[in-house]
C-alpha cells in the first residue's frame, strides 16, 4: 500500500470524523467486533440497513485513515450545503429508481484505486422486515455483488443492530472477508444475485438474525 492510501481522505474529513464521533458516542454508544478482520484496501463493506444512523456509525468506528466511500441516496445531496459536506467526507449519490451509470463508475473507481466502499445490499432502510422505499420484504439487490465482482473487491458482511435508541448501546460486527465465486470475468445474472443474497444473509447472521431481522 502506498503512502497516499494510508492518509485520511482530507483534512475536512478528519475534522468531521472527530467532531461527529464525539457526538455519536454520546447519543449512540457502540460496541464493535471484528475490526481486525478488515482488509486494508479494496474492501466492499455490506451492512444490513435499518436506520439513517447506520453509515455514520459504521464509518466512525473504522480507523480515520481507512479511506471509506459511501454510496448514498441522491435525495441527501439535494441540499447544496449537505451535498457538499457529504462529498467531502467520501459519499456520492445514487439514483435508486433506475440505472445510474455514473454512481457505478464512481464505486468501481473507489475500489480499484485501493480505497474502500460501503454499500447497503438492501438499498433502503428496513423497518419491521419491510423496505421503507419500496414496501417489499427485505432482500438484496444484485448491484452490490455486480460492483464487487467487477472491481475485484473483497466483500465484508457487516451487522448493525436494528433498533437505535438514544443513549442505548448498539452493536456493529464485521464478518470474515471473502471474494464471491463466479464463472468467467463477470459471472452470470444468477451468480451475481446469489452473491448479493449471500453477503446480506451473512451480515444478518452475524447478529443471529435472518434477513429482515427475525431471530434465527
Amino acid at each position: 500500500m502506498n503512502q497516499d492510501q494510508m492518509k485520511p481522505l482530507n483534512r475536512f474529513f478528519v475534522f468531521i470524523y472527530y467532531l461527529v464521533g464525539l457526538i455519536a458516542d454520546i447519543l449512540h454508544p457502540v460496541t464493535v467486533e471484528g475490526l481486525e478482520r478488515l482488509p486494508q484496501s479494496g474492501a466492499l463493506l455490506c451492512p444490513n440497513h435499518s436506520s439513517n444512523w447506520d453509515p455514520v456509525l459504521v464509518a466512525l468506528k473504522l480507523p480515520v485513515n481507512y479511506r471509506l466511500h459511501i454510496m448514498a441516496k441522491e435525495e441527501l445531496f439535494r441540499n447544496p450545503v449537505l451535498g457538499w459536506i457529504l462529498r467531502k467526507v467520501g459519499a456520492f449519490p445514487v439514483n435508486r429508481g433506475g440505472s445510474d451509470i455514473q454512481s457505478v463508475k464512481t464505486a468501481l473507481q473507489a475500489i480499484k484505486s485501493g480505497d474502500n466502499l460501503l454499500m447497503f445490499p438492501e438499498g433502503t432502510t428496513i423497518r419491521n422486515g419491510v423496505g421503507y422505499a419500496d414496501g417489499l420484504p427485505a432482500h438484496a439487490h444484485g448491484g452490490v455483488a455486480m460492483i464487487g465482482v467487477r472491481a475485484g473487491a473483497t466483500l465484508v458482511p457487516v451487522f448493525v443492530d436494528g433498533e437505535k435508541k438514544l443513549f442505548h448501546r448498539t452493536r456493529i460486527i464485521f464478518g470474515e472477508p471473502y471474494q464471491p465465486q463466479i464463472t468467467g470475468r463477470h459471472g452470470t445474472a444468477e451468480e451475481i444475485q446469489k452473491a448479493a443474497d449471500g453477503v446480506l444473509a451473512a451480515a444478518y447472521a452475524l447478529g443471529g438474525q435472518a434477513v429482515g431481522g427475525k431471530p434465527l
